[in-house]
């Protein structure tokens, strides 16, 4: 291995190191405790080793959020290709979103509620967005009638989950009913008594 490599690997493992210090302290003690001095301690090395990777907390922030969104992908992926039909497509992909977010609620924060520095919703965005986006795309797409747009149809799908996801965390919707809220929202994308349709 030349010493180029050597140094890019090791750039990309403290990095690495860094994102994830940032999101164990962040799901431990919440945003606020994310400090670049904390996240300097946290991984021993000092502020300007960290600065070298990053401009601040919002770049860190930003990081977490796409590597989140990777593993959102994964999970969505898995849900729908162990899914039959629109509708349970549907349905194992919103089990598997609104699980995702009230399991990891400060990765959901940095991805989803918080500002940070990424570009959503245009081809600028990172690869990682447009995928966990692609995901919720392909099990919303076969429930578009026709003339309809699927993307927004999407958007309107994840509105609706986010919303769930929110409500419930801040106390506004008493958890014991999420199932049957989910169920609801599904309802209005595939009724109950439409016929199914089976992915190719």
């Amino acid at each position: 291995m030349t010493i180029q490599r050597r140094r890019e690997r090791e750039r990309a493992e403290r990095e690495r190191l860094i994102v994830t210090a940032a999101r164990d302290l962040a799901e431990a003690e919440g945003w606020d405790a994310v400090t670049t001095r904390r996240l300097a301690a946290e991984i021993e090395y000092s502020q300007p080793v960290l600065y070298s990777h990053f401009k601040g907390k919002d770049a860190i922030m930003a990081a977490v959020a796409v590597r989140g969104c990777e593993e959102l992908t994964a999970e969505l992926r898995a849900s729908a290709a162990a899914a039959e039909g629109t509708r349970g497509t549907l349905a194992a992909v919103g089990q598997a979103y609104t699980a995702f977010a009230r399991r990891r609620p400060a990765l959901y924060d940095a991805m989803f509620t918080h500002r940070v520095d990424l570009p959503f919703a245009t081809p600028e965005a990172p690869a990682a967005l447009q995928e966990a986006f692609g995901e919720l795309l392909k099990a919303v797409e076969p429930t578009a009638a026709e003339g309809e747009d699927p993307r927004l149809l999407t958007e309107t799908y994840w509105a609706g989950l986010h919303g769930l996801v929110t409500l419930m965390r801040s106390g506004r919707l008493p958890e014991g009913a999420h199932e049957r809220r989910l169920a609801l929202l599904i309802s209005h994308f595939v009724p109950q008594n439409a016929a199914d349709r089976t992915a190719d």
